[in-house]
């Protein structure tokens, strides 16, 4: 079977996983590299790239034209709208879900001085960051993991903002910070591999022995909470589901406004019994709070950078 996957060191580090999970199983794969449009423009902030799904919707197009059998992605990044003539057939075990602060100098958080630079790709974590740190600065850095933590050796950035699960899957062992999520709550799907493969294929059947039941159901509360703000994977919107037990899952969600200076908040516990429906009754009540009025205004004030900054070339 042929696996389509980026030619980043991450992606390639998750398609090695997958490969070794299917060599376990039996199954033959040959690898097949995609470059795809997030990855080319790497000049601009991902809210810049046309559309929702930067890094997906090639791999799709390839996969549906009959090209590759499965893809392997970083689930944060598949939209919530998805082709019917594809199944996302497995989710991996996740991960760390949570954001890591790296420095130069091993600072953390709390000790960088005043008017400090962080660099990050995600509206999220500057949004959290200038809630938390009104005093820092913040701009864009884009890169594969490699090429943003050489910026940062460089010392363009004073600290960056990274994933976790990206540092785990690279097996690199650095002094960072973890982040608490009370104050950086997570993406949605944060730290989880996901497989895709045609609907109603060997692929399908073959790679659903790699699904983990409980992650399946963390990640879709996530969604589930956040799809009614209609926030796309760029607006600053975090979700964190995890279970507490077999029977209780803690779902934390927040929207946030891009300067950081106002955010809505649920902090709630619902059965696992049901609980696509309590995860909808939370989503309405987000909209209920302005979750939506916030992503709307953010939404609009990134598409007017980007206006104002293309009437600048």
């Amino acid at each position: 079977m042929i696996i389509g996957t980026r030619g980043s060191a991450l992606a390639l580090a998750q398609t090695t996983t997958i490969e070794g999970l299917l060599s376990e199983l039996g199954v033959d794969t040959t690898r097949k590299i995609i470059k795809t449009s997030g990855d080319t423009f790497t000049d601009r902030p991902l809210h810049e790239v046309a559309g929702v799904g930067a890094f997906v919707r090639e791999l799709d197009d390839r996969m549906l034209d009959g090209e590759i059998d499965i893809s392997v992605h970083s689930m944060k990044d598949l939209p919530t709208i998805r082709p019917e003539e594809l199944s996302t057939s497995a989710v991996l075990k996740r991960d760390s879900p949570y954001d890591v602060l790296l420095t130069n100098d091993g600072s953390r958080m709390d000790e960088l001085p005043e008017g400090s630079v962080l660099g990050t790709t995600s509206m999220r974590r500057r949004a959290q960051i200038l809630r938390y740190r009104p005093d820092l600065h913040v701009q864009d850095l884009r890169g594969n993991i490699n090429t943003r933590i050489r910026k940062l050796e460089e010392g363009l950035y004073d600290g960056i903002l990274l994933a976790e699960a990206g540092l785990q899957r690279m097996g690199w062992e650095l002094d960072v910070e973890r982040l608490d999520p009370q104050h950086f709550c997570p993406s949605a799907n944060q730290g989880t591999i996901a497989v895709v493969t045609p609907a109603g294929t060997e692929a399908e059947e073959v790679t659903s022995n790699l699904d983990h039941q409980q992650t399946r159901i963390e990640t879709e509360i996530e969604r589930i909470v956040t799809a009614d703000v209609e926030g796309g994977c760029t607006a600053p919107i975090g979700s964190f589901a995890h279970f507490i037990n077999e029977d209780e899952i803690s779902i934390r969600c927040e929207v946030l406004a891009l300067d950081g200076s106002e955010h809505v908040l649920i902090d709630e516990v619902i059965p696992v019994e049901n609980y696509q429906y309590h995860a909808k009754i939370l989503a309405e009540a987000l909209v209920q709070m302005g979750g939506r009025e916030l992503v709307q205004r953010a939404v609009c004030q990134l598409s007017a950078r980007t206006d104002e900054d293309a009437g600048t070339i």
